[in-house]
């Protein structure tokens, strides 16, 4: 019996959402570097942000003493020579998190609040970092552009280190900054009502224990990707996956060895149509041997334009992860 595309593709997606112990048991997804020596270069690039048509994206990145977002195009080549997004350049920025439709971008910036003002020094972790408070501000999407930056109120940047920040659907804002008693970075989350946050409320998993960082969530906020400390991560952060249940959230389940490398796995990004999770990672390719000589050229202009032990972008395909690790209550 000869089936249609269309029915086939009807019948895998009822498969899909109808069977997900099959694919409980399915192995994770090997992660890609995503856009060697362009996008992922030999300096510390993190954070992407997709446009809603995925057809540009900002992120970050940084050298010893600088922090910039960065702008880039994709066309029928690839994706362009990443240049200075029009809001950066002239203070610390990074971090930048699209809202889902597009409107606003929301990033992390030491710009100070007032002008004339030095950055404010930064404290978390027990330390103090020298003019690196940071604190979130927003550019709006206009005819011509994108606004001026404007700082978001004091009830969401209510010290001089907050971080991570992520967009839902609805304008509800996911964000970190230190824990007051344990100085560990936290997760919150405000809604938006009327044009105004409300009181930032912390995530019922995320007590401040340990640092968690970098909230990813999606648009319907079903469920929420975020670095951690937590176990079984030791040293480094590794990444976790946290579902909507009713009204409250599924114990935070870790990502797994594929996902998690021996070093830093941390600022998860999603793409606009969910097909695929980007983090960022100290990672390198692995090498095999015996090498041909070609090989190893290869190899050498790799750790030039990327393969340095500086965080870089991933991807890998985020549905397989999100059918592995749902629990049963969570919501879909």
């Amino acid at each position: 019996m000869s089936v249609s595309p269309r029915t086939r593709a009807c019948l895998l997606s009822l498969m899909w959402l109808s069977a997900p112990a099959a694919f409980a048991a399915t192995p994770d997804p090997t992660p890609t570097i995503f856009s060697p020596g362009v996008i992922s270069g030999p300096a510390h690039d993190a954070a992407p942000a997709f446009s809603p048509d995925g057809a540009t994206v900002y992120f970050g990145r940084q050298a010893p003493e600088v922090a910039v977002i960065m702008e880039s195009r994709r066309s029928a080549r690839g994706w362009s020579e990443p240049a200075i997004a029009s809001f950066s350049g002239e203070w610390t920025d990074m971090e930048p998190a699209m809202a889902p439709d597009g409107s606003y971008l929301i990033y992390v910036s030491n710009r100070p609040a007032h002008p004339g003002e030095k950055p404010r020094d930064g404290h978390y972790n027990g330390k103090t970092w020298p003019g690196k408070g940071s604190a979130l501000w927003r550019v709006r999407r206009t005819a011509h552009g994108w606004s001026e930056p404007e700082r978001l109120p004091e009830r969401i940047n209510r010290g001089d280190s907050v971080y991570a920040p992520s967009v839902a659907a609805d304008g509800t804002l996911y964000f970190m900054h230190p824990n007051a008693k344990t100085g560990y970075f936290q997760l919150f989350s405000a809604r938006l009502r009327d044009g105004d946050y409300e009181e930032p409320q912390p995530l019922p998993f995320s007590g401040g224990e340990q640092s968690d960082v970098d909230p990813a969530v999606a648009p319907d906020q079903s469920f929420l990707i975020f670095g951690s400390r937590r176990a079984p991560a030791t040293a480094s952060m590794d990444l976790f996956v946290a579902f909507r249940d009713g009204e409250g959230w599924s114990a935070p389940q870790w990502l797994g060895e594929r996902i998690n490398s021996p070093g830093s796995d941390a600022e998860p990004r999603l793409s606009p149509d969910l097909s695929t999770l980007y983090f960022s990672s100290e990672r390198s390719e692995p090498v095999t041997y015996p090498r041909t000589r070609e090989q190893t050229r290869a190899d050498l202009t790799r750790i030039q334009t990327w393969d340095n032990a500086l965080y870089n972008i991933w991807q890998v395909p985020l549905q397989p992860l999100l059918s592995a690790h749902r629990p049963a209550t969570a919501t879909h």
